[in-house]
């Protein structure tokens, strides 16, 4: 079934439709979700906070891009939704703690490790996703879009809603970053 045909059978209501449209893009969500809030369980969350999103307003999609780029427009707001929610929250903390009412410790988990990579590179993949963490929410997505899930510059530019000369330009900074970020831990390293 083509995604005309599959996006008609969603808009009617259609639940076999719907089970195709999870079944095809759910682990390219999770792994998209999971590379930008670097939690497992709280990928699988939003992951499912996505598709009950387009469940729910499907039948308002106009059409207008490819199915897969309005998923990944949904996961990755969500995804920046969840970190935004979470620097509120630290910031509140912080402030409490600060006059001493501090009932909750919150904490992120600072030594991230993505399940697909390899053993052998699993402390480097610590310090990358460490720094991944560090760049500003829209460089942090660009990044992933493109060095993660495989994603064109036409496709960010329509995932983001920028033009594509401002997603050329956040991949740039984000490449610059991380290049500063990381260069002292591969100086360290033994070749």
């Amino acid at each position: 079934m083509n995604e005309q045909e599959l996006l008609n059978q969603l808009q009617s209501g259609n639940q076999s439709a719907f089970k195709t449209l999870v079944e095809t893009h759910q682990k390219r969500v999770f792994n998209t979700v999971l590379a930008i809030i670097q939690n497992f369980e709280e990928a699988e969350d939003i992951s499912q906070e996505v598709f009950m999103e387009v469940y729910q307003s499907v039948k308002k999609f106009r059409g207008e891009s490819k199915l897969s780029t309005w998923l990944y427009r949904i996961a990755t707001t969500k995804a920046l939704e969840e970190i935004r929610k979470k620097k509120t929250v630290k910031r509140f903390a912080f402030f409490t703690k600060l006059f001493g009412d501090n009932n909750e410790i919150l904490h992120q988990p600072m030594d991230f490790e993505h399940p697909g990579v390899v053993l052998e590179h699993k402390e480097k993949s610590k310090m990358l996703f460490k720094a991944i963490n560090l760049l500003p929410d829209n460089q942090k997505v660009a990044f992933t879009l493109y060095n993660v899930e495989g994603l064109s510059y036409q496709e960010i530019t329509e995932v983001m809603q920028l033009s594509l000369s401002s997603v050329e330009s956040l991949l740039f900074r984000a490449k610059t970053n991380l290049r500063k970020s990381l260069s002292d831990f591969y100086k360290n390293q033994k070749i």
